[in-house]
């Protein structure tokens, strides 16, 4: 048996919130092979669109460009509104997609919001929970400011005191590894 059937392998996607919320690339969103056996009812697409839509799921798009200047606070209000109404939908059992071109950057700021506004997470745990299950995510420096900035408006304060998340993978999980640390540490 061979480590790698190019034929058969699916888009990398991750499960952010179990069992509902999965993140990921563009490509995921018209995989039918991916969507069905995960039983996904609705895709999110944050500015990239799907080259193709499956039967009996439903698309939603929201435009963002992936750019420092980009303003986060519309269409998060917008993405925490369509991702409830999914996890409503299937009598409470609807899962979501939410991607964007390489679920790198847009996307996972959508879940991060999304995990602050209606989990209420602190910004350094939401993005713990997404890089644990998907460590290349690197939200661009504009969207973890405004992150930030949600984060001040929801709770008082700021637990993340990094300006841009480190290039390197092992570095982002690094800053991440000690939960305990909140606001409680200057920056």
């Amino acid at each position: 048996m061979g480590k790698r059937d190019k034929t058969t392998s699916q888009p990398a996607v991750s499960l952010v919130l179990p069992p509902s919320i999965y993140l990921g690339p563009c490509s995921a969103a018209s995989s039918k092979t991916f969507l069905t056996a995960n039983s996904v009812s609705h895709v999110l697409s944050v500015g990239a669109s799907p080259s193709a839509k499956v039967d009996g799921v439903t698309y939603h798009r929201i435009s963002l460009s992936d750019s420092p200047s980009s303003s986060i606070t519309k269409v998060c209000d917008s993405a925490c509104t369509i991702i409830d109404a999914a996890l409503k939908s299937n009598n409470g059992a609807g899962k979501i997609l939410i991607h964007c071109s390489a679920g790198i950057s847009r996307s996972p700021m959508v879940v991060a919001a999304y995990l602050m506004k209606r989990r209420d997470m602190s910004l350094k745990a939401a993005l713990k929970q997404i890089l644990q299950v998907r460590p290349q995510v690197s939200p661009n420096p504009g969207f973890l400011q405004q992150l930030k900035e949600l984060e001040m408006e929801l709770f008082g304060v700021v637990s993340l005191d990094v300006d841009e998340l480190p290039k390197r993978e092992k570095d982002r999980l690094a800053l991440f590894e000690d939960a305990k640390d909140t606001a409680a540490i200057g920056g």
